[in-house]
């Protein structure tokens, strides 16, 4: 009868759109990343080649390398046309600010900051730059004499208006803690976490670099604390900011606070090489290593 052979139809379909939907479900599951499994180092995007033979998978520049916010935009896109070539894509950046632009102190200039961020972000959007560092260590210390909660409050109001520039270009700022050697403000991931957490907003969050934690003799317990604002990750060991692997430092108490807090970011090497060509091998081996081991 038709009705049987219809029904018969119907099962069929069914049961093969189930096939379907589970395979996608298995497809999905495979191609998930693991924990730290995107792992970058910060060069010039045309040292590409190297860190991709190497099983890195992604390149950080430099804002004023790569976005070169204070040039024309026809040497932008000369730097964009030739990184588009490059086997691996740029997907953060640092060196933000230049000592020049301060951040905070008398000679503050917010304006200026805030039309640089401005082709900055953009930039970073066209590009496919997804987080930019706020580090900028000459920029945000606090000139001697001038009040410190003054210079703080400072800073959160130019966070704050620089926010919701990089919403729009659908880009994050992470705000990077440097040591006391570097910088007179912000020095710990505590420090910072506290600033991100007044500045409130989705596309100013924090970053955690292992070294100047360990310069700062700061442990894990404060990826613990703000592990829910960390985006980002920079690493080198702490004795000449070595390359990972060069003298044995343990970095798996800080990863496995990272995957206490569920951390899904990229991380990258930030670090003085003695041979670049033979230390980015040994230096992703010796992460990989280290995240293997822990819990």
């Amino acid at each position: 009868m038709d009705w049987v052979k219809q029904l018969a139809n119907i099962k069929r379909i069914v049961v093969l759109t189930g096939l379907v939907l589970l395979s996608g479900l298995a497809i999905g599951q495979n191609t998930k990343k693991g924990f730290l499994s995107d792992i970058g180092v910060c060069t010039r995007f045309s040292n590409a080649g190297i860190l991709s033979d190497n099983g890195y998978t992604y390149v950080e520049e430099g804002v004023r390398n790569f976005l070169i916010p204070s040039k024309s935009e026809e040497e932008f896109n000369k730097i964009l046309a030739q990184a588009k070539e490059s086997p691996l894509p740029v997907k953060a950046c640092n060196s933000f600010l230049p000592g020049s632009l301060k951040s905070v102190g008398a000679e503050a200039s917010h304006p200026e900051i805030l039309k640089f961020a401005e082709t900055a972000f953009r930039r970073a959007q066209i590009a496919g730059v997804k987080v930019i560092v706020f580090g900028s260590g000459r920029s945000r210390d606090i000139p001697d004499g001038f009040p410190r909660e003054e210079a703080r409050e400072q800073f959160i109001t130019l966070c704050s208006e620089m926010a919701p520039i990089a919403a729009k270009y659908d880009v994050v700022i992470v705000l990077e803690p440097l040591n006391s050697k570097e910088c007179n403000f912000i020095n710990t991931v505590t420090e910072g976490g506290e600033i991100v957490n007044e500045v409130n907003h989705p596309n100013f969050r924090l970053m955690a670099d292992i070294y100047h934690m360990a310069m700062e003799g700061e442990g894990p317990g404060s990826i613990l604390e703000y592990g829910h604002l960390i985006k980002h990750i920079h690493i080198a060991e702490k004795e000449g900011r070595a390359a990972p692997g060069t003298h044995g430092d343990d970095f798996r108490p800080y990863f496995e606070a990272l995957k206490k807090v569920g951390y899904q970011g990229r991380i990258s090497v930030e670090c003085r090489w003695d041979d670049f060509n033979s230390q980015v091998g040994t230096a992703i081996e010796a992460i990989k290593k280290q995240i293997q081991l822990i819990k």
